[in-house]
């Protein structure tokens, strides 16, 4: 074999190398968990949000987290119709995304903890009562 064989198989390997990545690149888009769809939505509503997540402030309306063995307890001042996001930093396919009323007359909000992979979550939780939206986000361990 000679040098000019050579240059070629090493160039034939490097160019191997990066279809591979632009491959594997490719597969593994949406699998993000860092990364938002509705990236240009959100920016465009962030003063929406700000001022919900004021409301939470100001109105002292934030809501009260446990953890029991098997569930998440969020407990809100008022009855209040949410949406609620739980997410995985490192994994979309354990995200939770809910929506509804809260329970009784303790306004609770129970979240089954049986399945979760114990670790880091971001909860952001976004209610509306007494014609006021609010919105709260907060890192839990679970």
């Amino acid at each position: 074999m000679n040098w000019g064989t050579k240059i070629i198989l090493g160039m034939i390997a490097f160019m191997l190398f990066i279809v591979a990545m632009v491959v594997y690149m490719f597969s593994v888009h949406g699998n993000d968990a860092l990364v938002d769809e509705d990236y240009y939505e959100k920016g465009i509503n962030y003063n929406k949000e700000y001022n919900a997540t004021q409301n939470t402030i100001n109105g002292h309306q934030e809501p009260k987290l446990s953890l029991s063995d098997s569930q998440l307890i969020i407990q809100l001042k008022d009855s209040a119709c949410y949406e609620l996001k739980l997410m995985r930093p490192s994994t979309v396919k354990n995200d939770i995304k809910t929506k509804g009323l809260t329970v009784g007359d303790a306004h609770l909000i129970l979240i089954d903890k049986k399945g979760l992979p114990a670790g880091l979550w971001f909860l952001e939780l976004k209610w509306e009562s007494n014609g006021k939206e609010y919105q709260f986000k907060k890192s839990i361990t679970l």
